[in-house]
């Protein structure tokens, strides 16, 4: 696995860009917006998404997908998961079964309810069968980018994938773990969003440590029913990208889906929010997605409920939690 192409060029793109860059003689990263792409060759920095981090000379930034595929041995996607189908569809020409995918997207797609690998796997699929891994955890960009030690997981469903991916994606501050659980892997990073949104409305409402700790357990016991159901590992929810990551976005000032939630306890409406962020919170179009698979499935995701009538029906913040404590009670 010599060359690499990152296809996204936001905060998590540019961050991967970073880090990954000396474990690959050739990194292609391509930018969506062209005047940032051609910004982005001149100067070496994302100003947009990741002021203040000068990337390698050899990371090569292009708006030309076939450029950036030229070559590529390991095809790491990162762009938002409402666009993920539409890109791959533009990239199929330049794609063969020799590659391998990767999938960094922390979201689910609306309408399908399908995970992104699987996105991935159904486009790819009119021309060959694509080998996908999916890779999530506690993740910030911009720690990410100023190698700070990080650790996440690889995912897939055979062992050789993951262990592949592992052995050349992981360095001196990105340390991999392997499993064989892409199910578990991708509904933690995707469910998390949605519970940080309403970590961000306790903050913003000016409430205290204990409510916080109860909504990130009861958040976690949602994400590993769904996994479950979905036929996902409970040990996955326990590890990186559940437990881990659920946290850290919970918790930390970086986290999109936070200062959503923030942003909405503080009385402002959603279309301004979105409107006013340079970045994707991928929680606000993960609770549609979250509210469908929970009733196909069958299980229930109170929080999950209660954040998609706050953001697509109007539910003040207060009434949300009124609404989760005054839920029948039963046992843990």
């Amino acid at each position: 696995m010599k060359n690499l192409a990152i296809i996204g060029g936001g905060s998590w793109g540019t961050a991967l860009a970073n880090v990954l860059a000396p474990r690959f003689p050739r990194v292609a990263l391509w930018v969506y917006e062209t005047d940032l792409a051609a910004r982005m060759s001149d100067t070496r920095e994302n100003d947009v998404y990741l002021p203040g981090i000068q990337l390698p000379n050899h990371v090569v930034v292009t708006r030309d997908l076939a450029t950036a595929l030229d070559g590529a041995q390991v095809v790491l996607s990162v762009m938002p998961s409402h666009l993920a189908r539409g890109i791959y569809q533009q990239m199929l020409p330049f794609l063969n079964e020799s590659m391998v995918f990767v999938s960094a997207t922390k979201g689910l797609e609306n309408g399908t309810l399908l995970r992104i690998s699987e996105v991935i796997q159904e486009v790819l699929h009119a021309s060959f069968d694509a080998r996908v891994a999916v890779i999530s955890g506690p993740t910030f960009a911009k720690e990410v980018a100023c190698f700070e030690p990080t650790a996440l997981v690889v995912a897939a469903p055979d062992e050789v994938l993951p262990s592949a991916i592992q052995a050349a994606f992981s360095g001196p501050s990105f340390r991999l773990y392997t499993s064989t659980d892409p199910i578990g892997v991708e509904i933690g990073g995707s469910i998390k969003n949605v519970v940080a949104i309403g970590s961000g409305v306790l903050n913003g409402m000016g409430l205290g440590h204990n409510v916080t700790a109860a909504l990130i357990t009861r958040g976690l016991a949602e994400m590993n029913r769904l996994a479950l159901a979905m036929g996902g590992k409970p040990q996955t929810l326990a590890g990186l990208a559940g437990l881990g990551d659920l946290v850290l976005t919970c918790t930390g000032d970086l986290s999109r889906n936070r200062a959503v939630g923030v942003a909405l306890a503080h009385g402002r409406k959603l279309d301004e929010i979105v409107s006013s962020m340079k970045m994707v919170a991928e929680g606000i179009k993960t609770t549609n997605a979250a509210v469908d698979l929970a009733k196909r499935y069958g299980v229930e995701m109170p929080i999950s409920e209660q954040m998609f009538q706050m953001l697509h029906f109007g539910v003040s913040p207060r009434e949300a939690i009124q609404r989760l404590m005054e839920r029948s009670l039963k046992g843990e």
